[in-house]
């Protein structure tokens, strides 16, 4: 443990702190550094991201969020944290042990929650959706049972989902954005602007206790649209290839090797789209930090690596 004594509070306890896909965590450490909060980072092995996050000056402790001894050595001392986790078959056990160390512990101001805006469409006979869906949709229920002073963040999907990566990368070779989705919309956000509103919320959390924020980017659009803005962001055309989803599952997912959990997940969003189940618009980004979140264009002009070589 690294504690930085200049940081201010007792630490916030953030979870999934080295994340991959859109590092939420970690863009939310970085934040509430920048504010000069104290954080604890929780991640699960000590590696280089864990070495990157002590730079911003966080505590970091290595453990299992499975393990109720891991999570309650984490959350000594913390008031407030955020419980966030990577697409997992055990994100329910995982919830389950953090919601009960965190019960049991009595004494936390806030306990910010990261869910999926699909669970606001599921009910107890809801079957269309993935395994994940199902597991966030039953920790949303338990974590209302709990009596903690829970705060939900409900995202629609990242662009920085595979989904998202996969469909922009022929981009790269002057090739067209490929994606299933049929004529179907959808509002894709910037795992930067969830982060924001996480941070905002862990640092001046009484206004926010109870409430459900759902998050999606500032338009919800088709993909001939999204090819537009993409072509504006570049100075170049790009097109868009629409492509049956059994051929797209095949031809571009499976090459990835996913783990099964989350090979069923991801291929259960891309049919939800062509479904035109993401054809969502939600003002809960510019309602919690104040301006709006950023488009399928400006994200492509601040992370060129996606679609130019």
């Amino acid at each position: 443990m690294d504690r930085n004594p200049e940081a201010k509070g007792k630490p916030i306890l953030v979870t999934g702190a080295a994340g991959s896909v859109g590092a939420v965590g970690r863009t939310v450490v970085e934040d509430l550094r920048r504010r000069g909060l104290a954080v604890r980072a929780l991640v699960h092995r000590e590696d280089e991201r864990a070495r990157q996050l002590r730079g911003t000056g966080a505590e970091v402790v290595v453990g299992d969020l499975t393990r109720t001894a891991d999570v309650a050595a984490a959350l000594a001392g913390c008031e407030r944290m955020y419980f966030g986790m990577a697409v997992s078959d055990q994100y329910l056990e995982a919830a389950v042990a953090t919601a009960a160390v965190a019960r049991a512990a009595g004494h936390l101001e806030v306990l910010v929650n990261m869910s999926q805006l699909t669970v606001s469409e599921m009910d107890l006979t809801s079957t269309t959706e993935s395994h994940q869906h199902r597991q966030q949709w039953l920790v949303e229920q338990l974590l209302d049972w709990s009596g903690l002073p829970v705060v939900e963040i409900r995202p629609t999907v990242f662009l920085e989902n595979p989904l998202f990566r996969l469909g922009l990368s022929p981009v790269a070779d002057g090739g067209a954005i490929r994606l299933p989705f049929g004529r179907a919309k959808t509002s894709p956000v910037a795992a930067a602007d969830v982060a924001a509103v996480v941070a905002e919320v862990l640092a001046d959390p009484a206004p926010h206790v109870g409430r459900t924020y759902e998050l999606t980017g500032p338009r919800s659009i088709d993909v001939a649209a999204m090819a537009a803005e993409v072509s504006a962001a570049l100075g170049r055309p790009v097109g868009h290839t629409d492509v049956p989803l059994d051929e797209w599952i095949a031809h571009d997912l499976v090459p990835l090797g996913l783990p099964d959990h989350v090979f069923q997940h991801i291929s259960t969003m891309a049919r939800l789209h062509a479904e035109n189940r993401y054809d969502r618009l939600t003002d809960g980004v510019e309602r919690v930090i104040g301006r709006p979140p950023v488009s399928v264009g400006e994200f492509v002009r601040r992370n060129h690596d996606l679609v130019v070589r």
